[in-house]
């Protein structure tokens, strides 16, 4: 299997986004098949496994820990902090908290539920606008000398603020959403990211479901399912997508490969800082994406791609103007 390296860990090229076994898209699978996935995951070479405190409000992080403790010396362990859940009178709502105080709390939160004494690497998961990225990074510094994180990373920030906060401490890995359909990362934090040594985790990597073989049905999604407020998966932008999807599918046949895999080897393809952390709920679909550390897209096939993409622009943006609020990441 390939590997790539953040901060001071060498890790597979493919890893694993835990999220969807507690959160977000369909409701969380049994535990006994969220158990067996991890498992399998570890089987198949992956040695990146990715979660944070905001999924399942917390639950993510508890079941990661119940399952992989165990194998503890396996893997490296990402987690994030910065974005919660936080109870109110009426129930548990997403939070995001940069303060210092706030993200040492939840650190300790997380040590618990992981079970570890250690998490490798930290992302702050968003930027807390309110607060400046120094105090924050500042705060997580602190926790890599009190030897509770590894590594420090952020998410969804732009290069400029990648900067500011790499001037406080060095940062190990850079994760925003990264694929065939959602290309931002290319304006400048994928070069910020070489010029720093800060490697580039790319989630999201098959377009969050459209670049797959099953492709999601907007209407179809349950109710809390989060792409209902993402404008690409409304009705009218999603029909309009399909040419791009049909397209992919059409050269992934040519080169007896799924749309999936093809996906992920351009991901992996775009550098060699860069790392995939696709998810899903299914052993096969697992073992699809582990699979596709073995494919190289030539130049030719690659400039196909590009044509591919250019004959179908993506249509629709991928937050909407509340959640793009909250991000730091540049736009085209």
């Amino acid at each position: 299997m390939q590997t790539r390296r953040i901060g001071p860990f060498e890790v597979s090229a493919i890893g694993l986004g835990c999220m969807n076994l507690s959160h977000a898209y369909a409701a969380p699978p049994p535990f006994a098949e969220a158990k067996a996935l991890l498992e399998r995951a570890l089987d198949l070479g992956v040695t990146l496994f990715d979660t944070a405190a905001l999924y399942g409000f917390g639950a993510n992080e508890t079941l990661v820990g119940e399952v992989l403790a165990p194998h503890r010396a396996k893997f490296t362990l990402a987690s994030k902090c910065g974005m919660q859940g936080v109870k109110f009178v009426d129930g548990v709502k997403r939070v995001i908290d940069g303060r210092p105080a706030t993200l040492k709390a939840s650190c300790e939160a997380s040590l618990k539920r992981l079970r570890t004494d250690v998490i490798d690497l930290y992302y702050l998961h968003r930027w807390d606008k309110q607060v400046p990225i120094e105090d924050s990074v500042g705060a997580l510094a602190e926790l890599v000398v009190e030897g509770k994180i590894r590594a420090i990373g952020l998410s969804e920030v732009s290069a400029a603020t990648l900067r500011r906060a790499h001037a406080v401490h060095p940062i190990a890995a850079l994760q925003t959403e990264y694929s065939l359909w959602t290309r931002n990362p290319e304006i400048a934090v994928l070069d910020a990211c070489r010029e720093l040594d800060v490697a580039f985790v790319a989630f999201s990597p098959l377009g969050r479901g459209f670049l797959t073989g099953r492709l999601p049905d907007p209407a179809a999604l349950e109710a809390k399912d989060i792409r209902r407020a993402m404008p690409r998966f409304a009705a009218a932008n999603h029909a309009a997508n399909l040419p791009l999807h049909q397209g992919l599918s059409a050269l992934a046949a040519e080169l007896g490969c799924t749309v999936a895999q093809l996906a992920l080897a351009w991901v992996l393809q775009q550098g060699e800082q860069v790392i995939a952390i696709p998810g899903t709920t299914r052993i096969a679909h697992l073992e699809e994406n582990q699979a596709a550390d073995r494919l190289r897209l030539s130049a030719p096939q690659l400039q196909r791609i590009e044509q591919i993409l250019q004959e179908h622009p993506v249509h629709g943006d991928r937050y909407n103007a509340a959640s793009q609020l909250e991000v730091d990441t540049e736009s085209r």
